[in-house]
């Protein structure tokens, strides 16, 4: 089980949308560091409050971004409550930890940005998957230089959904903004660009193949940098056995990343490297059965960034890259 992240400065946290994700963050947080719970069903903000000395529950995000108490705010809401959430914050002076996609537009990130910049607020975007084990691992062999020069990335992430998965509040493309795509399809944009870089070509295809629903049910991409290097990926919620893979391809070798836990399968990460007289590489893999802390790590990086004044990674920046690939892609099918 995973241990509650390390005060920075014992920053008061209030948590905006207590669901699964609200009770996750609760979890990972020092005894006492959640000052307010705040959400639209009173009773859920008082269920979590319940489970933090000192803590008020209120419906009032007025009153949350406003308390002299509150220093930090976690923001766990339906993707179009994200960013007009996080720029009340920001506005009071707030740092802020926002789940991904951060919003559903660029402008609304824009305009979040400037908002923090006039008062100082910090805001991080909840792009965890960077720090699960196997990507870390991976980070750790890429920067080293034992790929080589970078070729291309192929990735693969998907679920199946469930019964009424076109009902619910991500098939609505007034709260979500998108389907898969903007679901789980940013979080492989996301991680591509960490190998690549910067995506100068946008090209793909959204469709809807098997939900009714409005939005996207899979997303097709193929993004290249300004040297042609190329992220191939594919998200999916027809995929019926919950799946992820990641390849990142080099000159030298390959790193081939599967699973993130849970339904998605034992996390590991092997490495290929390619030998001077080819044929079968020389073979290392990692295996990380003991579960997902990029939370944790996420929280105790982002009270680190407050520490230290610093610009938090993932942050708007890259929140804004992710975005900016799928509002093409959305754009082009309209």
């Amino acid at each position: 089980m995973s241990e509650p992240v390390e005060r920075m400065n014992s920053p008061r946290i209030a948590l905006i949308g207590c669901g699964l994700v609200g009770q996750k963050r609760l979890n990972l947080l020092p005894p006492g560091s959640v000052t307010v719970t705040c959400d639209l069903d009173i009773d859920r903000a008082k269920k979590l409050a319940s489970q933090s000395p000192g803590c008020v529950a209120t419906d009032s995000v007025t009153q949350t971004v406003t308390s002299p108490n509150v220093d930090v705010v976690m923001i766990a809401t339906v993707n179009a409550s994200l960013a007009p959430l996080a720029i009340k914050a920001a506005e009071n002076g707030k740092h802020v930890l926002i789940e991904k996609p951060g919003a559903i537009s660029l402008k609304e990130l824009e305009t979040l940005e400037a908002t923090a910049a006039k008062t100082g607020a910090l805001v991080r975007v909840g792009y965890n998957h960077r720090y699960h084990p196997a990507c870390l691992k991976a980070l750790q062999l890429f920067r080293s230089g034992a790929l080589g020069p970078m070729m291309f990335v192929r990735g693969r992430y998907g679920q199946g959904g469930r019964v009424g998965y076109d009902k619910e509040w991500r098939a609505d493309p007034k709260l979500s903004g998108g389907g898969e795509l903007i679901d789980q399809g940013v979080h492989l944009i996301d991680l591509a660009g960490i190998f690549l870089g910067e995506f100068t070509q946008v090209d793909g295809h959204a469709p809807t193949y098997f939900w009714n629903m409005p939005v996207d049910d899979n997303a097709f991409l193929s993004l290249r940098n300004a040297a042609g290097q190329t992220a191939w990926l594919h998200a999916s919620c027809t995929e019926w056995k919950n799946l992820f893979s990641l390849e990142i391809y080099g000159r030298d070798a390959k790193l081939h990343w599967e699973g993130l836990g849970g339904s998605y399968g034992l996390e590991k990460l092997t490495y290929y490297k390619m030998l001077p007289q080819m044929g079968p590489p020389e073979t290392t893999v990692w295996e990380f059965p003991r579960g997902d802390e990029s939370w944790r790590i996420e929280m105790t990086e982002f009270m680190e960034d407050i520490r230290q004044k610093r610009t938090p990674v993932p942050g708007l920046k890259e929140a804004k890259a992710a975005l900016a690939v799928v509002e093409k892609i959305y754009s082009a099918a309209r």
